[in-house]
């Protein structure tokens, strides 16, 4: 009995064994050394560096302005983000799921501009910023197109919110609908019964049958919003000056930029994954209380 058992859990450690080997050499130790690098003053060649302690993050919060900027820049992008991308996905499902034709030409037409990297749309949307808005003020009633949607800090914001929506809003969608399309009818009929009208059904039924769902959004929209890059780097570079820089650009810069401090570089991306670990905690915790009471 015990050798069954033991053959038991070595054939369990085989399969997971290569899967565990990957992570740990990929993320795993990658990571370990990135917190052990945060302590130094290592500028990515030199094989001889110091152990500098704390310092590194006593000066990226005291004497470092642009990280502090791009923390509530990106914290502000990130509200915005899963807010609106999650209502305006969870809006198009419901919509989706509520014909009875055509839903598989609606699934495709939403779904198809996250088939497209974030750069390549950032790149498209620029074209569309810079030439067909203006273009467009100038030769209809839409004045208000003519903006400088990339050299404004007041609109640079908005345009990365509109590339950022209009390529990731289709990804949810799929996800939403998922989660619509498992909600028993017949609760949906009693509903209907009991006098409900379409607001209260979706209020009282639809909505707490699918907070799984809606923890899963949460999550990828959270994670996706804080590590955003591309888009920013595609559409403003960070610009006009540093008003649009996000934390991973400002990581980035510091790495590749100035001097190479890999070091000072590694503590942002601790910093970072701090900010990270704390909200996607409380995220799942309340989100799973409400899957839970529902």
């Amino acid at each position: 009995m015990v050798q069954k058992g033991y053959r038991k859990y070595v054939s369990l450690l085989a399969f997971v064994a290569p899967a565990f080997i990957l992570y740990a050499l990929f993320l795993l130790i990658p990571t370990i050394n990135g917190l052990y690098y945060s302590l130094t003053n290592w500028n990515g060649l030199n094989p001889s560096y110091q152990f500098v302690g704390l310092d590194n993050f006593i000066e990226l919060f005291t004497e470092d302005p642009y990280f502090l900027d791009s923390i509530w820049f990106t914290l502000k992008y990130v509200v915005c983000m899963v807010i609106f991308q999650n209502v305006i996905a969870l809006l198009i499902a419901v919509l989706i799921e509520s014909r009875t034709k055509s839903k598989g030409l609606f699934r495709t037409l939403f779904f198809m501009p996250n088939m497209l990297s974030l750069i390549i749309s950032a790149f498209m949307w620029t074209f569309i910023f810079t030439q067909v808005f203006p273009q467009l003020a100038e030769r209809t009633v839409l004045t208000f197109l003519g903006q400088a949607w990339i050299g404004d800090p007041k609109f640079s914001f908005l345009a990365i919110l509109i590339v950022s929506l209009w390529n990731g809003v289709g990804y949810m969608m799929i996800i939403y609908l998922a989660g619509l399309q498992g909600v028993p009818q017949h609760l949906k009929e009693a509903a209907v019964i009991d006098g409900a009208n379409i607001y209260q059904q979706f209020w009282h039924v639809t909505l707490p049958m699918i907070t799984h769902a809606i923890t899963i959004c949460l999550f990828l929209t959270l994670n996706g919003a804080f590590k955003v890059y591309e888009v920013v780097y595609g559409l403003t570079g960070g610009g006009p000056g540093r008003s649009t820089q996000v934390i991973t650009m400002n990581i980035f810069e510091e790495a590749f930029s100035n001097n190479y401090r890999y070091g000072y570089a590694s503590a942002k991306s601790v910093i970072l994954f701090l900010i990270v670990l704390v909200f996607t905690v409380i995220q799942l915790r309340l989100t799973k209380r409400k899957e839970i009471e529902s």
